[in-house]
């Protein structure tokens, strides 16, 4: 067995590893420590592809099993904060499994976004990681501001919440990828914006404002799509 080609996948099986932990946190009541495995998912997710360029040692099982890691920590562990959070604020004993449409349309994305050539150079559709983030930290929020906790808690709510972010994961909608090809600001605008006001809103609210970074990930895309071309 070539042991260096195996680093990637271990640090894939990390991000694997990480999902499973923050399922089961959340499942012990914990749901403000979904989106710390997230994030954490997160960065195993960027190092994994990492090592693999820098090692050489891309393959086509590394890339299967990033997929199945995927699905787990950016579908099914956000699909359970949502359950888990509407299941609280709800007697009904239906209506939160309508938010595991979130790990469904997941798993979905992440088998279109396999096959599809068109995403070289930017997004169709919103990637999971960037919807795990997005879902995890809306508890962290509804902490920070708590004027908006009876809206984002509510059943309804949760539900909408998770068929809005399911649509957007298999949608067609162009989103920027932060891929430079350069570094010059009239060729990356948008790129330089999405970054700044990531650091703006995460500075001021800290994981509270990953929601925001999101939006405004999704606001800057349609702004750059629907302004002329040069």
């Amino acid at each position: 067995m070539n042991l260096k080609a195996q680093i990637p996948n271990l640090i894939t099986l990390l991000n694997l590893l990480s999902g499973v932990l923050g399922i089961l946190w959340v499942l012990e009541g914990q749901l403000l420590f979904g989106a710390y495995f997230v994030l954490l998912s997160a960065g195993f997710d960027f190092l994994d592809g990492f090592a693999a360029r820098i090692l050489k040692v891309q393959s086509e099982i590394g890339k299967e099993l990033d997929s199945l890691a995927d699905v787990v920590s950016f579908g099914v562990l956000p699909g359970i904060i949502l359950y888990t959070l509407t299941k609280s604020q709800t007697e009904s004993q239906i209506l939160p499994y309508f938010t595991l449409i979130v790990p469904l349309f997941s798993a979905y994305r992440l088998a279109k976004f396999n096959l599809d050539t068109r995403q070289s150079d930017r997004f169709l559709g919103l990637p999971t990681p960037a919807n795990a983030l997005l879902l995890s930290s809306l508890p962290h929020l509804a902490v920070y501001w708590p004027q908006l906790a009876p809206w984002l808690t509510s059943p309804v709510a949760g539900v909408l919440i998770a068929w809005a972010a399911s649509f957007l994961l298999v949608s067609e909608l162009p989103l920027i990828a932060l891929k430079f090809k350069n570094g010059r600001l009239s060729d990356n605008a948008f790129r330089y914006a999405l970054l700044a006001s990531g650091a703006f809103f995460l500075a001021w609210m800290q994981l509270a404002g990953l929601p925001l970074v999101i939006l405004s990930y999704l606001a800057l895309s349609i702004l750059e799509q629907a302004l002329p071309k040069k």
